[in-house]
């Protein structure tokens, strides 16, 4: 229960943090944009079974590997990427919590 708890919050708590604390004017725009880092979790389909709840995303699905997070971290450093950076950067780190309590 807790762990389910930690990662929806972090999908979603997370982004709505910043987008009002940093990007006050335009919150929703940039919480919009930072959610859209959620599209990451289609890689999950190519996967067999499709939702296994004892394993843990990083790095095994494409889209979750060092190489692509390293990808979302270049992303936080030009400001027209940011806000994308920073939701797939958020999501990352609500799945490394997650896999955390594995």
């Amino acid at each position: 229960m807790l762990q389910t708890i930690v990662h929806y919050g972090c999908h979603f708590l997370m982004p709505l943090l910043v987008a009002l604390i940093w990007y006050k004017p335009h919150w929703k725009l940039a919480f919009i944009i930072m959610l859209s880092g959620m599209w990451i979790d289609l890689d999950h389909l190519l996967a067999n079974p499709i939702f296994d709840p004892n394993r843990c995303s990083i790095n095994f699905h494409p889209l979750h590997s060092y190489y692509a997070i390293a990808l979302y971290l270049i992303l936080l450093f030009p400001k027209k990427t940011r806000l994308i950076g920073l939701g797939l950067v958020i999501h990352i780190m609500a799945d490394v919590a997650d896999c955390s309590f594995m």
